[in-house]
């Protein structure tokens, strides 16, 4: 499903049955030609200058999606916290319309968590398997959303995201921890899930239990989404990513919760540690 939205960002009634019942929502135009032009030419610079150039993510799932010639020339670029390299990319994932929609869904508190870029590469740009992204970053419950801004627009012949509906009341799932976590190719397919195209402005949101995956990358031309990851704040992290750093409050004030330590320069102890997402 697709929805306009409003200058506001408030999300209707019906568009949140939506997700809750499907576990996606794209969000049109969230972000202006002239916002999507100043997050494409600083992200640009972000590529040349700091992103890691690889094949992407390893496991025995590559030869299900890729032909042996494309897995050689396969290319996905990644890195994370943009918002540490870039005046444009700090200011969009505090977007009004944005933070609105997403706390319609998770909120009225909302805490912005993470940010990571998944550019792939032109003609054989990377796919990705089926999985949850819970893997990379557990937390207690699912009031957690992904959101993709598409920099570049994404159908089915660049690899645009595909996802199993309603697949986050499974809740979260055992991946194969062989390579990349990934869930099995045969039981949970990318020729089962819905296709969710999206243009340069458009934002996807899905639950961190939604399973989704993306296909090959077979334009001339560069596949370029931003992730930006928010949670309900009282949804606490378990492991990995960016765990024991608080995130920033982006609606609302952190509510106090018994047990809970902030400490605002992370956490250097010892912890269990979960793989990244640009492995």
């Amino acid at each position: 499903m697709s929805v306009a939205v409003a200058e506001s960002g408030k999300l209707s009634v019906d568009d949140v049955e939506f997700f809750n019942e499907h576990g996606y929502l794209r969000l049109k135009q969230v972000f202006s030609p002239d916002e999507v032009g100043a997050l494409s030419e600083e992200l640009d610079h972000i590529i040349q200058y700091f992103a890691t150039h690889g094949k992407g993510w390893s496991g025995p799932w590559r030869k299900q999606l890729m032909e042996e010639d494309a897995d050689a020339k396969s290319l996905l670029v990644t890195i994370h916290e943009l918002q540490s390299y870039s005046e444009a990319w700090a200011r969009a994932f505090v977007q009004e319309r944005l933070v609105q929609s997403i706390a319609d869904i998770i909120g009225p508190d909302l805490e912005f968590h993470h940010s990571t870029l998944h550019a792939k590469g032109p003609d054989t740009g990377t796919p990705f398997p089926m999985h949850q992204d819970y893997p990379f970053y557990p937390h207690q419950d699912g009031r957690y959303i992904d959101a993709i801004v598409h920099v570049d627009g994404a159908d089915e012949t660049s690899g645009c995201l595909k996802f199993l509906e309603g697949s986050h009341k499974l809740g979260p799932l055992e991946h194969s921890r062989e390579g990349s976590p990934h869930l099995d190719q045969n039981v949970y397919r990318l020729q089962d899930a819905v296709s969710v195209p999206a243009d340069p402005g458009d934002v996807v949101l899905f639950s961190i239990w939604t399973i989704h995956g993306s296909a090959l990358n077979e334009q001339p031309r560069w596949r370029r989404v931003v992730r930006f990851g928010y949670r309900n704040p009282r949804n606490l992290q378990v492991s990995g990513q960016a765990m024991g750093r608080p995130g920033i409050m982006v609606r609302s004030v952190r509510p106090k919760l018994e047990n809970q330590t902030i400490e605002v320069y992370g956490n250097w102890g010892p912890q269990a540690v979960a793989p990244r997402d640009d492995d």
